[in-house]
């Protein structure tokens, strides 16, 4: 027989130098084969190509502690065994012998700290089961001894081991003294010590128990298994032959037993039979009992729909009849405000009763019955005469009400006497008929247009007449000198003053006619439609102040003016949505309601005008400080009514610029002018009275004006200017300074006004630059006209050739030095008188000289350098010379 590779010293030490450094000691090394099982059907293990490797075990000594280990080497390339993977033995659960080999030779070693335990274990197949048993007894003890505990071996016979641990103990414990350097390693295994737990072998552990019991009365050695075993075998055959002996003598009992059975089947029979009858019987009287109480059902069921309908017949009959005091007062009864409370009772029953003989509310069987039918068309019937009758009163209620305050002239303003439209008694007596338009509307909604027209037409006389008597009075009021609308003629003459009388009474006057009568027509609006039941959003609160500027004094009459006291009848009414086809009806209504109002605004509007045209400036601001407060719904007439307001404000106002720039216009037709015009410092007081009048918004349309009026300006002085051209630039320089002048304080805070300053300056500059060339040339011609000949030939030929060319000869260069220079203080003289003949602004004169002192020196600059470049042996007066004779004139 083979060697075994556990007692191969050699293998020993290649695996204590393949874990060197590691501090382990290794007790047993074996060669096996390695496969990895895939787990088929049954949970059997098949197999793969066996891979050589070997198994150690190793131990570590760590203070009292001793750490045990499996670990698996394999063979590099070189044929070096190289550590592969390494297990502890105290995480070792299980040791499990393959079934499906035959030899008994392949095993796996279950540990529980593997992660991934979807992936069968590896398979390790020894030589023999002797190798076998002696890495498993190995394995085994050193559980024991180091770490107190064995783990479960499955699939390997208790007494095998035992017996094989007996026979070899000898040879192995010889074989490991002789072979191992380090000492002896016991690989000898006591009975007594394989109490392991196993899940799949020959025994269980109660069958071992009870052998170890057996074997305990029995004195015989191990070595006598045979002749126990055939022990065994004798008394397991007498045990056998007792049993059937002992049922051989029960025969007679079981005779007895057959007979008691036989008798109660017979009972049981007899009881079968008698139940038969009995449930035959029981059955009957089932049926009777059934049929009874089907007909006992049938008559309380008719008796509880008898009940039923009777019930529902007397609300019937309940909901048919109409009380002879709501019929009377539907009928025929009085609208007075004393008889309101019975309306209104009868208004709501008529209502209800109407709602509960609709299909929703009432069942479609009742719907076609003859009495039910009959009472709707005389429900119906009161209601139409109810409808007609109110509408009636209310139509000829309001023309009453308007009539009664028509008539009386206490309620509008009379001479002398400025009074505030008071519309508090009018909208209380309203009021009172409030809920009574709520229930006209619930019961026909085409009645309510009538009754609006009625109301808009009535009170709109009411409403034109407190305007036209409040303007009237307003404007007779009103105290204010006109001021003239002629600003920027010619023939009011520069020096003429404009009138500064004060007119802001008549903006203020206007001012008035809004605060007065724009929150009374928004809360009439707002009135209007609360109580002509509206369907739109929510309007101004009671109370509230529709612009900004209102005073406390306004409000007088505003307390609870649209708080009608009543609440909304249909669901509908409760919308917060927008209702388009209700805004448009209300403001269809609201336009006859106001309309012909506006002709009295325009008049003011007009008055004003006339007594002071820039007013409109003022009146345009405070138009539109009231037209951004106007939000509501109901106010959108009041806001059409103040944007033609405006329209008109801004026409008139637009007509006042065109006639000022007809003005200026017609300073064009005149045969000269000379000096300053007259609108250039007229348009800078005009401009200032128009900053003055500036409110809120007006500055766009004030910035419009000033950009018409300018331009005009500016156009007009340019066709002036070139009626004669040879005072054009004088002219020009001259209105342009006195434009800068008179707008220099405007300019810095109106950014309209100071981009036509800019403009002005830069036209200035140019009119400058022209005359002051014309004079510098017109004493000094021939001397710049023949250093401009020198520049145009120095494009074409070089410096040294020009003195060769005809009419540049240095002669010729002093012919026109003697004519210009000599004598040059009398020709600066006389450039200085000329500048100064005419010029009708004797301030501008130093700037213009000094302007004229340095062009001239430039040019002479130029002049100087020309002939040093071309005639470098002729001298000249030089720069500095002629700077100091300018500077001494």
């Amino acid at each position: 027989m083979a060697k075994s590779s556990a007692d191969d010293g050699e293998l020993r030490r290649a695996c204590e130098s393949a874990i060197e450094g590691t501090k382990q000691k290794v007790i047993m090394s074996i060669r096996v084969a390695k496969s990895r099982g895939v787990w088929g059907k049954s949970g059997k293990l098949g197999r793969q190509m066996a891979k050589p490797r070997v198994l150690a075990i190793s131990i570590k000594q760590k203070g009292q502690r001793t750490k045990a280990f499996l670990r698996v080497l394999k063979y590099s390339n070189g044929g070096i065994l190289e550590p592969a993977k390494i297990y502890k033995l105290k995480h070792l659960s299980k040791v499990e012998v393959n079934s499906n080999d035959p030899s008994g030779c392949t095993f796996t070693l279950g540990f529980d700290n593997l992660r991934n335990q979807t992936v069968a274990p590896p398979q390790w197949t020894m030589r023999n089961t002797d190798d076998r048993n002696r890495l498993l007894l190995c394995i085994l003890n050193v559980c024991k001894d180091m770490l107190g505990r064995l783990p479960k071996v499955v699939g390997i016979d208790v007494v095998e081991m035992a017996l094989w641990a007996k026979e070899n103990t000898t040879t192995s414990t010889t074989s490991n003294q002789v072979n191992s350097e380090d000492g002896p390693v016991p690989t000898t295994m006591a009975e007594k010590d394989l109490k392991v737990t196993v899940e799949k072998d020959l025994v269980s552990q109660a069958e071992e128990e009870d052998m170890e019991a057996l074997l305990g009365t029995y004195v015989m050695g191990i070595g006598e298994a045979e002749a126990f075993s055939e022990r065994l075998k004798r008394e397991l055959q007498a045990l056998e032959a007792a049993n059937v002996h002992a049922i051989l003598e029960t025969e007679p009992l079981v005779e007895q037993v057959l007979r008691g059975l036989d008798n109660a089947l017979n009972c049981v029979d007899d009881m079968d039979e008698w139940l038969g009858i009995f449930n035959v019987k029981l059955r009957h009287m089932r049926e009777d009992i059934e049929s009874i109480e089907t007909r006992n059902n049938k008559l309380e069921m008719q008796s509880v729909n008898n009940k039923s309908l009777i019930e529902e017949l007397d609300k019937l009959l309940e909901r048919l009849r109409v009380p002879s005091e709501y019929a009377t007062c539907l009928a025929g009864g009085s609208f007075d405000e004393s008889n309101m409370i019975k309306n209104i009772e009868a208004c709501e029953w008529l209502s209800g009763a109407l709602r509960g003989l609709e299909v929703p509310n009432l069942d479609t069987t009742f719907g076609n019955m003859r009495a039910v039918r009959e009472k709707k068309a005389e429900v119906e019937k009161l209601k139409s005469t109810f409808v007609r009758r109110a509408s009636e009163f209310l139509r000829n209620y309001f023309a009453s009400l308007v009539d009664f305050m028509i008539s009386d002239k206490s309620y509008f303003s009379q001479r002398g006497q400025l009074k505030r439209p008071d519309h508090a008694d009018l909208r209380y007596k309203c009021r009172t008929y409030a809920r009574l338009l709520q229930h006209l509307k619930s019961l026909d909604k085409n009645c309510l247009g009538p009754l609006r027209k009625a109301y808009c037409s009535s009170l709109n006389l009411l409403l034109r007449r407190e305007a036209r008597e409040f303007a009237n009075e307003l404007r007779a009021s009103t105290k204010a000198s006109r001021n003239p609308t002629v600003w920027l003629d010619a023939s009011a003459g520069a020096g003429q003053t404009v009138s500064n009388a004060d007119t802001s009474a008549v903006s203020d006057a206007y001012a008035k006619m809004l605060t007065i009568f724009v929150p009374l027509l928004v809360d009439e609006s707002s009135f209007f439609a609360h109580f002509m039941c509206f369907e739109v959003p929510a309007l101004n609160p009671p109370g509230s102040v529709p612009n900004g500027n209102k005073s406390a004094s306004t409000v007088d009459d505003a307390d609870d003016d649209d708080d009608l006291g009543i609440m909304d009848i249909d669901d509908n009414d409760g919308k917060t949505g927008k209702n388009s086809v209700e805004l448009a009806a209300l403001n269809e209504c609201l336009q006859e309601l106001l309309d012909g109002i506006q002709e009295d605004f325009y008049a003011v509007v007009d008055w004003a005008y006339k007594i002071d045209p820039l007013r409109c400036i003022s009146m345009h601001g405070i138009t539109e400080r009231y037209l951004s407060g106007q939000k509501a719904d109901a106010a959108g007439f009041v806001r059409l009514l103040l944007g033609d307001l405006e329209s008109r404000i801004s026409m008139q106002f637009s007509r006042f610029v065109d006639e000022a720039c007809h003005q200026i216009e017609r300073n064009e037709r005149n045969v000269r002018q000379m000096g300053v015009l007259s609108y250039i410092p007229r348009f800078a007081t005009l401009a200032t009275r128009m900053e003055q009048y500036i409110q809120g918004q007006s500055r766009d349309l004030v910035d419009q004006a000033y950009t018409k009026f300018v331009s005009i300006m500016f156009v007009t002085l340019e066709k002036i200017a070139q009626t004669d051209p040879k005072y054009a630039d004088v002219f020009l320089l001259e209105n342009y300074a006195a434009f800068q002048n008179s707008l220099y304080d405007l300019a810095n805070v109106v950014p309209t006004l100071a981009k036509f300053y800019h403009q002005a300056s830069e036209a200035y500059e140019q009119a400058c630059t022209r005359h002051i060339s014309m004079i510098i040339y017109y004493q000094f011609e021939r001397l710049f006209q023949f250093a401009r000949r020198i520049e145009d030939l120095m494009f074409t030929i070089t410096p040294e050739e020009i003195p060769f060319q005809l009419g540049l000869s240095k002669m010729d260069l002093r012919k026109v030095l003697k004519s210009s220079l000599s004598g040059v203080d009398k020709s600066i003289q006389a450039m200085s008188k000329k500048l100064q003949k005419n010029l009708t602004s004797e301030e501008l004169l130093p700037s213009l000289w000094d302007k004229c002192k340095k062009e001239f020196l430039d040019k002479y600059e130029s002049f100087a350098q020309l002939v040093a470049k071309v005639y470098p042996s002729e001298n000249i007066p030089s720069v500095a010379e002629m700077r100091d004779l300018l500077a001494s004139l």
